[in-house]
């Protein structure tokens, strides 16, 4: 079973290390097998995706590449541990396992 669809809002979010990173928010499935966002539609407003990526990637103040390929792949929205830590966005393919009531992200490059 692929990792996002056993995630579901409100579970708590841990780093490799089991840290406690915050609680998911929201999710979006993607569609993986995508190369591009190109001729895909809005399922609530039916029009092209280009209107969807802007929108997306500006209520979420990520890069227009980034946003893109978080709706192609999905992403979990995870709400930051701490008063001002703000919220941070994890493609699906960042996700490594759900224990319970957690979800456990994979270690990133570099660590």
């Amino acid at each position: 079973m692929i990792v996002i669809e056993q995630v579901r809002e409100g579970m708590h979010v841990v780093g490799p290390d089991g840290k406690k990173i915050g609680k998911v928010d929201d999710l979006k499935m993607g569609d993986p097998e995508a190369v591009t966002a190109d001729g895909q539609t809005d399922p609530k407003t039916g029009g092209l995706v280009g209107t969807l990526v802007d929108g997306f990637a500006a209520t979420s103040k990520l890069p227009r590449h980034t946003a893109e390929r978080l709706l192609r792949v999905g992403y979990v929205k995870v709400d930051k541990a701490g008063l001002f830590a703000g919220d941070e966005y994890v493609a699906a393919d960042e996700l490594d396992r759900v224990e319970g009531d957690t979800l456990w992200l994979k270690p990133r490059t570099g660590e």
